[in-house]
């Protein structure tokens, strides 16, 4: 039974100053964060992106951290995620090959909702999942991969910095990996800042204080009753 880890990921009223939207169908566009580090090699930039989201002002030529990167997403060829913090790094490096990593955004609602579960003005959704191809990868044990094991991971973009610093390094499988089509709630519909019962009864975290920005950890049982939730819609 495979087991979980959830963690907030895209743009927010820090970087770039705005949050992406989800719509009144429980749709939503997912929107990287700035690149805020040197590159070695050029990287997409907001442009590039052809977002509906309105940026702030300047944002639109800026290069984006394209991470989690979802291959069907714009300037993205496979599914991998890294990270160099050591607060999402250690539950991620305790999955293995098989189990999943969810990933979360703040989003801004737009527009008069029509699912019930749609905070007002913003709330905290899943928006996508890996399948995990492979177990974890330790940021220090990246330079020792085999180069073909290496390529899987030549998009990603702590790998396209000056200074590779991701302490963990993820890749999904493509059959299970992807952008959700429908987000899937984290807050409660009276109040972004509320977290739901999949926070406060599923997940390890207890759902005070900014649960929004931390990682959080589901064990088998509470993973199969999440991955249902995300299957067959949240009501």
């Amino acid at each position: 039974m495979p087991r979980a880890v959830a963690i907030n990921v895209g743009a927010n009223t820090n970087a770039p100053g705005v949050r992406g939207p989800v719509h009144p169908d429980g749709s939503f566009e997912f929107v990287p964060i700035p690149e805020d580090a040197p590159t070695a090699e050029p990287v997409p930039t907001y442009a590039d992106l052809s977002l509906e989201t309105d940026l702030p002002d300047g944002a639109v030529e800026s290069p984006v951290h394209l991470d989690p990167e979802f291959a069907e997403y714009p300037e993205c060829e496979r599914y991998t995620y890294g990270d160099p913090y050591g607060v999402k790094a250690r539950p991620l490096l305790d999955l293995r090959e098989g189990d999943y990593a969810l990933f979360y955004a703040t989003l801004t609602t737009r527009g008069e909702p029509e699912r019930e579960w749609i905070a007002p003005d913003w709330g905290a959704y899943l928006v996508g999942q890996f399948r995990l191809a492979r177990d974890p990868v330790p940021g220090d044990a990246y330079a020792a991969l085999s180069a073909s094991e290496r390529a899987t991971f030549e998009n990603n973009a702590h790998v396209k910095r000056e200074e590779f610093d991701a302490a963990v390094l993820l890749a999904g499988d493509e059959g299970e990996s992807g952008l959700y089509e429908t987000a899937v709630p984290l807050s409660s519909p009276e109040q972004g800042s509320e977290a739901n019962r999949v926070v406060t009864e599923l997940s390890s975290d207890s759902g005070k204080g900014p649960w929004w920005r931390r990682p959080m950890t589901f064990d088998e049982r509470e993973t199969a009753e999440l991955l249902e939730l995300v299957e067959n819609g949240f009501e």
